[in-house]
Order: C-alpha cells, then sequence, then structure tokens
C-alpha cells in the first residue's frame, strides 16, 4: 500500500506541475505593440484602390540605401517622385535595423519625410514632417516606451509657438492577460481657432486576441470603432469593419478578405461596404523577373462612379 501510495503522489505531483505551467503560459502577459496598431490586421487585408497607371523602379544602391521612381497617371494626380531609403547598422532584430529614413520629392518641391530611430530595446522616436509649396504644414513627433507588459507613447504634433497652438497626443496600452489588452488616448490641442481656446478628447481601447481571430474596439464621445479578424486558413483571411460616428448619426460596416496562393505568387484582396462601394486590388509577381504587376478597380452602382487602375513595380 505504501509504494503504491508512494506511486500515486508522484503522478499526482507531475499533473499539478503541468497544470501550473497551462495556467502559467496562458496568464503570461507580452507587451501588446502600440495603439496605433490595433486595428492593424483589419487594416492590412483591406485593400489599397488605385487610379489610372502607376510605375515604380526600385533600385538598392547598397544593403543600407535605395532609391525609388514613381510615375503616376490618373484623373486625380499626375507627376513623378523621386523616393529615398536609408536603413542604419543598428540591429534590434534579424528583420529589424536602425536608424529608417524615408523621404520623397516632386518637381514642384513637395517634400515627405519620416525617421525611425531606436534608442534603446524601450524607447524608440519617431519623426516626420511634410513641406507644401516651400512651406512646413506639418509635423509630428512621437516618443514610444515599450514596458514588459505594457507601451506609452507621447507625441507632439505641428506646434506653432507664434500662435500658442499645439496637438499633444497619450497612448497607453495594457496587457491584462495573455489574450486581452486594453488602453486608452488623450488628445489635447490648443490654440486660437479652437473654440473656447483649447479641447480634450479622451477614448477607450480594448483588443481579445484569439488561436485564429482578434476583435478590436475603440469608443469615444465621438466615434465607435470595432474590427474583426480571422485566419479561416493558410490561404484565407476574412475581417470585418464598422465605424460608427455619434456626431453623424452614421455608421458604416464593411467585410473584406485577402487570398494569397503562394504557387502562384498572387495575392488578391476584396472588399464591400455598406455604402455600395465595391473594391479589389490584385497582385501578381511575375517570376524569374523582379516584377509585380496590379490591378485595381473599384465601383459604386449608387452613384454610377467607377475606377480602375494598373500598376507596375521593378525591384
Amino acid at each position: 500500500m505504501g509504494a503504491i501510495a508512494s506511486r500515486y503522489r508522484v503522478h499526482n505531483s507531475g499533473l499539478t506541475n503541468l497544470d501550473a505551467k497551462n495556467v502559467e503560459s496562458e496568464t503570461k502577459r507580452e507587451n501588446p505593440g502600440t495603439l496605433d496598431e490595433l486595428h492593424k490586421k483589419t487594416k492590412d487585408v483591406m485593400p489599397v484602390n488605385f487610379e489610372g497607371g502607376k510605375l515604380m523602379v526600385n533600385r538598392g544602391l547598397s544593403n543600407n540605401f535605395q532609391m525609388s521612381h514613381t510615375l503616376t497617371m490618373s484623373s486625380q494626380q499626375n507627376g513623378y517622385k523621386l523616393g529615398a531609403t536609408y536603413i542604419g547598422t543598428k540591429q534590434i532584430s534579424p528583420t529589424e535595423a536602425f536608424p529608417v529614413i524615408l523621404g520623397d520629392v516632386d518637381p514642384a518641391g513637395n517634400v515627405n519625410f519620416s525617421l525611425i530611430h531606436q534608442l534603446t530595446p524601450e524607447i524608440r522616436l519617431k519623426g516626420a514632417a511634410q513641406v507644401q509649396e516651400c512651406k512646413l504644414t506639418a509635423t509630428q513627433g512621437t516618443v514610444e516606451y515599450k514596458g514588459p507588459d505594457y507601451t506609452l507613447a507621447l507625441a507632439v504634433g505641428k506646434p506653432d509657438f507664434s500662435e500658442k497652438s499645439s496637438v499633444l497626443v497619450g497612448h497607453y496600452l495594457q496587457s491584462v492577460t495573455k489574450r486581452l489588452a486594453v488602453g486608452t488616448e488623450l488628445v489635447y490641442q490648443s490654440g486660437a481657432r479652437v473654440m473656447g481656446g483649447e479641447i480634450a478628447i479622451t477614448s477607450a481601447a480594448a483588443r481579445y486576441t484569439m488561436d485564429d481571430s482578434e476583435i478590436s474596439a475603440t469608443l469615444s464621445a465621438a466615434n465607435f470603432h470595432l474590427c474583426y479578424f480571422k485566419q479561416a486558413s493558410e490561404q484565407l483571411q476574412i475581417v470585418a469593419e464598422m465605424d460608427t460616428s455619434f456626431r453623424g448619426m452614421e455608421s458604416t460596416g464593411t467585410i473584406g478578405y485577402q487570398v494569397t496562393i503562394p504557387k502562384a505568387d498572387l495575392v488578391f484582396r476584396g472588399m464591400v461596404d455598406s455604402n455600395w462601394n465595391i473594391g479589389a486590388v490584385l497582385e501578381k509577381k511575375l517570376q524569374p523577373l523582379p516584377f509585380t504587376f496590379a490591378l485595381s478597380g473599384m465601383a459604386n452602382q449608387a452613384k454610377q462612379q467607377f475606377k480602375f487602375g494598373c500598376g507596375l513595380i521593378i525591384g
């Protein structure tokens, strides 16, 4: 009886340790990312439609520097842009290196500039600026701190000390459990053009992650945004999105999907919303050439509007 009892105690202890490891795995919290990326999985599936013709040529000049030439021809925009990308030598992970500098300029002198730099494993800096008609029209600076199970960010947008105007945005996202993350955002704006001289808007955010799906939502006094992502199979992703404006008393629902066929080097994205918009984008890599061919189409049956685009990416 003593031997049997001893074996039972050892066996029961093993089960208890296994259960404890499972509970620890389920409750272990990780960094939830940033609040800006709360709906990223859903947004990445939605097609980005374009109109007219587009030609992009990418050329790597070195391991760290790349140039791009983009020619666009459409009823909305015609012109050429020269772009440049620099990736530094500070290796954070096998797929990340910093600093990252992006920029583009057109013949009219309009410039877009972005900078991302990882100072430490926890602190990341971001900066962006835009120049239109030789005037600085937009600037933004962001500081992000990533803790073990939370992310804190502070952004400053286009401060104008002469007019005493500024925009401050604070983000906080916390992992409550391995699957659940909650957060909040505070937007403060001051200036002569703001009613009352200043205004502050707060919103709440949440994201729940399952094995093959994800639900995310943001809620403020003016807006409610809900997203759903589902990995239906290795080739198929399905998403749904609802955006409600309390001030405008209107709501828009959207359903999208992405089909990936690796053997054919083909990606197809499509969407349809409650405003009768139907859109799709097809991207096909033309192996063994370094070419990517893209087709875009969008239609609105209620407004009788149709848009078609064709693009080629080289490099």
